[in-house]
């Protein structure tokens, strides 16, 4: 009887918060995070359920366009909870531009959200690429390390609208027939790439947050304060011999002219043009 008694009570208190939750969703009129999400892919790896409930599918493109490669699985990801550094560890790269077909069928405001993490090279200029959607250019010249440095996440967020047959992105529209497609474009350095990706109906605001990273704090700091100080020290940023985040991306290359010795030759070969022909001379007289 006791059992019984305390089942019952139970299922009462899973009842009234279960309420609870349903009353509090009711009253704020917004679906939780992982409800808004209408499509989520980890890119070169398996399936995998997030700390905020996003479900990502397996990739869809396995064994059909690209590489996939887990070589961050070695390698701690700085900003990434612990249960979702996958993530940031599996990818997708291609030698050519590639990309994913994403269905839409409401109209809306919606959110792209790139996940990316260097985890190969150590340092910047190795991997450069853009992102295209839809033929729109969203991101120019993604350098992640340049960016956030190794083996550190980072996201790439872009807001969008889908509204009377019309995609709106960065201030650009284009017709909409009902996909959209995110491409990873070849640059000149080395091959795109991407470690996750997922779209949700929201705002910039509804996004969930990296965790903070002290040295990119402290250089957005620095920058809103150059921001900030721009009227009153321009002319002095304008006479600056060095930048403020200088970026080290290996030895300096050599000069291609510091060891020319054309100059030199060129007083020589005038003063032997004009001997020939005065020897020539002499001797005919």
């Amino acid at each position: 009887m006791r059992r019984v008694s305390l089942r019952c009570v139970a299922r009462l208190v899973l009842a009234a918060l279960w309420l609870l939750v349903e009353e509090g969703r009711a009253e704020t009129g917004a679906p939780i995070l992982a409800e808004r999400v209408i499509w989520a892919v980890n890119s070169g790896g398996e399936a995998h359920t997030d700390v905020h409930g996003i479900h990502y599918k397996k990739d869809p493109l396995e064994g059909k366009l690209g590489k996939a490669s887990d070589y961050g699985v070695r390698l701690p990801i700085l900003r990434s909870s612990p249960e979702d550094q996958i993530l940031y560890q599996t990818e997708r790269y291609n030698e050519d531009t590639f990309g994913y077909e994403i269905p839409i069928r409401e109209e809306g405001d919606y959110i792209l959200v790139m996940k990316y993490a260097e985890v190969y090279f150590a340092q910047s200029q190795q991997k450069v690429f853009d992102v295209r959607l839809n033929g729109h250019i969203v991101v120019k010249d993604l350098d992640i390390f340049d960016r956030v440095g190794h083996s550190t996440a980072h996201d790439e967020i872009v807001p969008f609208s889908i509204k009377r047959g019309k995609l709106s992105v960065h201030g650009e529209v284009s017709t909409f027939n009902g996909k959209l497609t995110v491409e990873f474009v070849k640059g000149y350095y080395d091959n795109p790439k991407i470690c996750a990706l997922y779209v949700m109906k929201g705002t910039l605001e509804d996004v969930p947050k990296l965790q903070p990273h002290p040295g990119l704090e402290k250089r957005e700091e620095e920058e809103e304060e150059e921001d900030d100080g721009e009227g009153g020290e321009s002319e002095k940023k304008s006479t600056s011999t060095s930048p403020k985040n200088p970026v080290r991306s290996g030895p300096r290359t050599p000069n291609p002219y510091a060891t020319d010795n054309s100059s030199l030759m060129f007083p020589i070969l005038v003063a032997f043009g004009v001997f020939i022909p005065t020897l020539f001379c002499l001797c005919r007289l």
